[in-house]
């Protein structure tokens, strides 16, 4: 027999309620999207770029779809913990991730994590890629590039360089700079780039790799001196500082990205509408003078492009994490 046909018997207000809630799922399923506020989870504290992106973004999906848009901060972990709550959220497009390069550094340095940073997560779209700049103590008496590489290749491993943590975009940005000069130095890692920055100033440590927005009020102010961008083309807010590939490590290019992340499973169709508006939000005049003023660059891409981009900077930062032997556990 194909079909059985002998159910158990049910009241009539039983199925009266079974068949009021197929109805409701049904029309759930069928419902438009987006039909309630949208959440947004940060793995890092209000101000920081990954922060700051995920606001300018929310408040113009607000305009448009006219839903709340809820900023969820969960600063811990370098963003691991946010991560396994977006990896574990319903993955119907109300639970968004907003991630930097941290993301596929993770895998990189620790060897278990509480989630599969690709197989338990759809990509969006990146949302901005921003240039970060190589500064020196002012104290160092180096004016170029150049003379950082020669002065390291002099005192191999007695040059010291700050970061915002270990596992840290600036640090591992600061390794491919290292790797590309051929020099060798000590790293010095802080709780953050403010205070990765403040060491630099106060001449303690020779220099770091952060982002334009903590720099440029240091280097007008005199207190670092400002060799080169890290991006491939010299950016707005300094468009006499060379890029690091200009002034003496040819091929040298890296800006970090910043993207959104829903939970894998996510249907497509929803993946697809967030992508098309994001990307839409992200080529408007404002917001892209917005990121140009901070010498960043909306850089939106497709869902399956976000995902491939995700996949290859894993593989780059564990050659990195290898080569300079960075690890966290």
């Amino acid at each position: 027999m194909l079909f059985k046909t002998d159910y158990p018997r049910l009241p009539f207000a039983a199925l009266a309620i079974a068949a009021g809630t197929m109805a409701v799922h049904a029309q759930a399923a069928d419902a438009p999207f987006p039909g309630k506020p949208i959440r947004i989870v940060i793995g890092f504290s209000a101000g920081s770029v990954v922060d700051v992106s995920a606001r300018i973004i929310g408040q113009k999906l607000v305009e448009s779809w006219k839903q709340q848009v809820v900023i969820d901060n969960r600063p811990s972990a370098g963003g691991i913990v946010a991560a396994q709550i977006v990896a574990g959220a319903n993955p119907d497009g109300y639970t968004l991730l907003s991630v930097s390069a941290s993301h596929a550094i993770a895998p990189a340095m620790y060897s278990k994590l509480p989630y599969d940073t690709q197989r338990d997560f759809s990509g969006i779209t990146t949302t901005v890629n921003v240039p970060s700049l190589l500064v020196v103590s002012s104290s160092l008496g180096v004016k170029t590039v150049k003379d950082l590489i020669a002065m390291g290749k002099a005192k191999p491993g007695q040059l010291l360089f700050s970061s915002g943590g270990i596992g840290s975009s600036t640090q591992f940005v600061a390794e491919i700079f290292n790797n590309m000069a051929g020099i060798t130095a000590t790293h010095v890692p802080f709780k953050g780039i403010p205070e990765a920055l403040g060491d630099v100033v106060a001449g303690r440590v020779n220099y770091t790799i952060s982002p334009v927005a903590n720099s440029v009020p240091l280097a007008k102010e005199g207190k670092v001196v400002v060799l080169g961008v890290t991006s491939a083309k010299r950016i707005p807010p300094l468009p006499n500082v060379p890029t690091i590939a200009e002034a003496g490590v040819p091929g040298f290019a890296y800006g970090t990205w910043f993207g959104l992340l829903a939970p894998a499973k996510t249907p497509r169709p929803i993946v697809k509408q967030l992508n098309t508006e994001i990307t839409r939000i992200l080529n408007l005049p404002d917001v892209r003078e917005r990121w140009s003023s901070l010498g960043g660059e909306a850089v939106p891409i497709s869902a399956e492009q976000f995902d491939q981009y995700v996949a290859e900077q894993i593989a780059l930062f564990t050659k990195i994490a290898r080569a300079a032997n960075i690890k966290a556990d």
